[in-house]
C-alpha cells in the first residue's frame, strides 16, 4: 500500500518535471497511452462482443478518466502537487460520508471543510483557477469511482477499465501529435512523461490488485488517507514545493477526517 501511494505520487512529482516542455495536456497524453498499454494487456478486453448497455459506462469512464487526470495535472503545475493531491482527494471523501446519516460522520464532513477553507483562503498568492481545477477533479475522481462500479458490474474482470483506458488514449492521440508539433519534445521530457505514466498507472494499479487480495477493503481505504501526505512530502523533495504550517493543517484535517469516517464505522 505504501509502496503504490509512493509510486503515484512519485510519478505525478517526475511528470511536472516535463511541464515546461510538454505542458500537463503533453504529460497527461503520454500517461493516458502509457495506462491504456498497461490495461489492455492486463485486461484484454473483448470489444466486438460488448454491448450498448456495457459501453454508455465505459465511454463515460473514459471520459471521465481524461479530464480527471487533465485537471489534476494543470492544477499541480498551478498549486503544487500536495495541494492539488488534497483537494482531489476530496472526491472519495464525499462518496465515503455521502451514503452516511452518523453524527461522527457529519463532524468529519464538517472538518474536512475546514481543511479546505484554510487550503483556499485569500491571500495575494492564491490561484483560485488552479484551485478550482482541483475540486473539479475531485468531483471526476467521485464520478470514476461510481462508474468503476457500474462497470465491474456490466463487464467481467478488468475488460471495462482496459477498454475505457483505450477509449480515452485514442482521444488523446491527436491532442500528442499536436502538442508534439508545438512544442518539439526533448528525449528527457518524454522518458518524465512515460515515467509518470509507469508510475502513477502501472505500478498502482498492480499493487492495489495484490494489495486487495491480502487486506480488507476498510484498511486500503484508510492508508489511501496518507496519499494527501505523501504527495506533499514528494513535492517539497522533488520539486522544492514547500508548504506552510497552516497548509499543512488543512492536509492533516482532510487526511484526519477521512481516517476518522473510516475508523468509526
Amino acid at each position: 500500500m505504501f509502496g503504490s501511494g509512493l509510486s503515484n505520487q512519485t510519478g505525478a512529482a517526475i511528470g511536472a518535471l516535463a511541464f515546461p516542455v510538454l505542458g500537463p495536456l503533453g504529460v497527461v497524453a503520454v500517461r493516458q497511452y502509457v495506462a491504456a498499454l498497461v490495461l489492455v494487456a492486463v485486461g484484454r478486453p473483448r470489444l466486438r462482443a460488448f454491448t450498448w448497455r456495457q459501453w454508455w459506462p465505459v465511454l463515460l469512464l473514459a471520459a471521465v478518466f481524461g479530464t480527471m487526470n487533465l485537471t489534476l495535472y494543470t492544477a499541480i503545475d498551478r498549486i503544487g502537487l500536495g495541494l492539488a493531491v488534497t483537494l482531489e482527494f476530496l472526491g472519495p471523501l464525499a462518496i465515503a460520508l455521502a451514503a452516511s446519516r452518523r453524527r461522527t460522520d457529519a463532524g468529519c464532513a464538517a472538518l474536512a471543510a475546514a481543511g479546505v477553507v484554510v487550503l483556499m483562503r485569500p491571500q495575494p498568492s492564491t490561484d483560485y483557477p488552479g484551485m478550482g481545477l482541483g475540486l473539479i477533479a475531485a468531483g471526476c475522481w467521485a464520478s470514476y469511482i461510481l462508474l468503476n462500479g457500474v462497470v465491474g458490474r456490466r463487464i467481467p474482470g478488468a475488460q471495462g477499465s482496459a477498454a475505457a483506458a483505450s477509449v480515452s488514449a485514442l482521444t488523446f492521440l491527436p491532442i500528442g501529435v499536436v502538442v508534439a508539433l508545438r512544442h518539439p519534445p526533448t528525449t528527457g521530457a518524454v522518458l518524465c512523461a512515460v515515467a509518470a505514466g509507469v508510475l502513477s498507472s502501472a505500478v498502482p494499479y498492480l499493487a492495489d490488485l495484490l494489495t486487495l487480495r491480502r487486506v480488507p477493503a476498510q484498511t486500503f481505504g484508510l492508508f489511501m488517507s496518507v496519499n494527501p501526505v505523501l504527495a506533499a512530502v514528494v513535492g517539497w523533495a522533488v520539486l522544492g514545493q514547500s508548504l506552510g504550517m497552516p497548509e499543512w493543517a488543512g492536509i492533516g484535517a482532510v487526511v484526519v477526517a477521512n481516517a476518522a469516517s473510516l475508523t468509526t464505522r
